[in-house]
């Protein structure tokens, strides 16, 4: 790969196969160049929020895992149903999202003069208020007459607007209704929601397990919110701002655990009330940011772009039904398998998904770049962050997999003393650190797709995944081989969700058919 001197990048004859874009430039997947360093001013301040939250459920699970063992597997139950629920509304919102507001960012770029009538669609930064008060008149009237220009003058100064951009309205009201529907829905029907779950009426984790989510779901509203307003962050490529937002509530959240669970001895309560007052901090400050850079105030409901976001939205709905349903029904058997299982199944899933987020930073880096091209048509730099970033992902995976096959070894006892937990701990182990790789993959491949609007084949390749990896591979291994088959079940889930990103490029199809020019 080539930089030119205006910015753009030359792949040659890279072209003609496309096979190509998995490996070229391979030795140069570190280089700090304008590309490395675009990547790596995204990917990284994304990669720590979006660890930031698993990790401190993670010390939630420290914490509540000091208490026993029956209310460590009722916590792991409940965040399960809740992450699932949340994931339902907020994945499709995030990543269409973190699109739209990329598109709409470059071509206010693109096209910053946008008239009256596509201002809207192109994000620039003046309203159509700004625009009839800057004159239209030639620039020889203003040169003769000193009115004029002091006039033009002080319009162009004294009326610079904030930027205006539909995705971001419509995302923002739409995350607010998701958000209040969400609460609704986990607290009316808590109980119902745990039996289906595989906490029955007699579980000793059925209370614990009630309490815990009834109080969290109170920061649904919190959560939607604020993740609405992280993807529109994407969207400008600002990945600090959310950064920052999410280590002070998470720090907040880890200062307040041990007060409400230990010094106020609300157990598992403390740990959810500590939660949800992490959520509302993080959601008011990104508010209080974003409202300084863009005017969320829609001119009418029409300027919403409510029928865009529910078709792309429709198709990522399906997709991320079918990506979290296979988790959801591991965290189902488990626990059906008792609060043992199910205990040591929670301390590895949530290293399992903190450390694989880390390879989401790349993917929002991704999305971000190609969004901005691909509505640019520089097919060129497509081309080049795409491979960049599966590289990298690649590389992040091999990485992890070391760090947590030894590590883990012996961190395992900070979430738990129990010798029978640890036992099946050290069991999942293996399966943790090895799919590393096919984790950090897979979600760097999502990026890709989102980046590219090839949203239709996300969902319809994960819906197609499911049938194959979740209706009969779990079902069928964890009844023959318990607590190793539910791992080796989400083993093969990685896998076929790898192979169907490397299926789409690889066959020159959709988005990708300019690698066959």
């Amino acid at each position: 790969m080539a930089e030119e001197e205006d910015g753009s990048y030359s792949y040659g004859n890279t072209r003609k196969t496309s096979i190509y874009i998995f490996f070229k430039d391979c030795g140069c997947v570190f280089n700090l160049d304008k590309l490395g360093l675009e990547i790596a001013s995204i990917a990284l301040p994304a990669a720590l929020a979006l660890t930031a939250d698993p990790i401190a459920s993670l010390v939630d699970t420290a914490f509540i895992g000091q208490i026993g063992p029956v209310e460590l597997a009722a916590v792991g139950v409940s965040i399960a149903l809740f992450n699932q629920v949340s994931k339902i509304a907020i994945f499709p919102l995030v990543s269409v999202t973190t699109s739209f507001v990329a598109e709409e960012d470059t071509m206010g770029t693109v096209n910053p003069k946008a008239n009256d009538n596509n201002y809207l669609e192109t994000g620039s930064l003046m309203n159509d208020e700004t625009q009839q008060l800057i004159p239209e008149s030639n620039t020889t009237q203003n040169a003769y007459n000193s009115k004029s220009v002091v006039a033009s003058f002080e319009i162009v100064k004294n009326d610079y607007q904030k930027r205006y951009m539909p995705s971001a309205s419509s995302a923002m009201v739409i995350g607010s209704i998701l958000g209040l529907i969400q609460a609704i829905f986990l607290i009316a029907g808590a109980k119902p929601l745990l039996n289906f779950m595989g906490v029955g009426s007699d579980s000793p984790m059925l209370k614990p397990a009630q309490q815990y989510l009834m109080l969290r779901s109170l920061g649904a509203p919190a959560v939607l919110l604020s993740l609405a307003m992280q993807g529109i962050f994407r969207g400008f490529k600002d990945t600090k701002t959310p950064l920052y937002a999410t280590v002070a509530g998470d720090v907040t959240n880890i200062i307040l655990d041990p007060i409400f669970i230990f010094v106020f001895h609300l157990g598992v309560s403390g740990a959810a009330i500590a939660h949800v007052i992490s959520q509302y901090l993080i959601c008011f400050i990104l508010l209080r940011r974003l409202a300084a850079e863009v005017d969320l105030l829609p001119p009418s409901i029409k300027h919403l772009e409510f029928s865009r976001f529910l078709k792309n939205g429709f198709l990522l709905l399906m997709r991320v039904i079918a990506a979290t349903f296979c988790v959801t029904l591991a965290a189902s058997l488990a626990a059906r398998q008792g609060p043992t299982p199910m205990a040591a199944f929670q301390v590895c899933l949530q290293i399992w998904l903190a450390t694989s987020l880390l390879a989401d930073g790349l993917a929002v880096a991704g999305q971000a770049i190609l969004a901005s091209a691909f509505a640019k048509k520089d097919y060129d730099k497509a081309t080049a962050t795409a491979s960049r970033v599966l590289q990298l992902g690649f590389v992040l995976g091999l990485m992890l997999a070391a760090i947590l096959g030894v590590g883990l070894q012996y961190g395992a006892r900070l979430f738990t003393r129990d010798v029978s937990v640890l036992h099946l701990i050290g069991v999942g182990i293996p399966f943790v650190a090895a799919t590393q790789p096919l984790n950090t993959l897979a979600f760097v491949f999502d990026g890709v797709n989102f980046g590219a609007s090839d949203f239709a084949y996300s969902a319809f390749s994960m819906a197609s995944i499911l049938s194959l990896s979740c209706n009969s591979i779990l079902f069928v291994l964890s009844s023959t081989n318990g607590f190793i088959g539910i791992w080796v079940a989400l083993a093969i889930y990685m896998s076929l969700r790898t192979l169907a990103g490397f299926w789409r490029i690889g066959t020159r199809t959709g988005p990708w058919e300019f690698l066959q020019a």
